[in-house]
């Protein structure tokens, strides 16, 4: 039988305040609710192209692409659906994953990689940003063709029920911005690279 206090003054309840425990007994179970779909026919695919902040559409690479130019973040599309902006320290991987392309991702790589001797350190590194940061969780990536160990962030937002350009912007905006200041730490008060 669970015991939940009993809080004086509680409005379910028309007995004295005695400042003690009542003990509760119920047969009704709770279950997780299902997840719900999001309603994908709200708003029609073709006003995705027409611009406007104002109504929730889904998020393309094509505009991904429109929302960086308005960051003034020079990329490049790779053609295989991933647009690649790159910074004098990192290189920040915008694309589109999922089974239905919901999830925007934004993943970041420092150019500058760790050698294998150092694999200990990279990880208490990666494990410290994780725990102080809630955006852009690191990680050591596979050894490279040299050995070398790439460091990565990466920011993951489901977005199956589309979103505002204002919303999109900011959230890229966002993305980049964290990315720099993770590589800033990782040379400077991280001391990896």
């Amino acid at each position: 039988m669970p015991w939940w206090s009993w809080r004086p003054g509680s409005a379910s309840s028309n007995e004295p305040d005695s400042g003690g425990e009542v003990a509760v007994q119920s047969a009704v179970r709770v279950g997780v609710p299902a997840q719900r779909e999001p309603s994908r026919s709200a708003v029609p695919a073709e006003l995705s192209t027409t611009g406007s902040s104002d109504l929730v559409a889904p998020v393309s690479l094509a505009r991904i692409g429109k929302a960086l130019d308005m960051l003034d973040i020079r990329f490049l599309a790779d053609g295989g659906g991933s647009l690649l902006a790159m910074w004098e320290r990192h290189a920040v991987l915008f694309t589109l994953e999922g089974p239905d392309d919901e999830i925007l991702v934004m993943r970041a790589r420092p150019h500058a990689t760790v050698p294998p001797d150092w694999a200990d350190r990279a990880y208490r590194v990666v494990n410290e940003w994780n725990h102080t940061r809630r955006f852009c969780k690191a990680y050591v990536g596979d050894p490279t063709e040299r050995g070398q160990l790439p460091i990565y962030a990466e920011l993951q937002v489901p977005l199956a029920a589309g979103a505002h350009d204002t919303l999109l912007v900011e959230m890229l905006d966002c993305g980049a911005a964290v990315a720099t200041s993770f590589v800033d730490w990782l040379h400077d008060e991280g001391a990896l690279l």
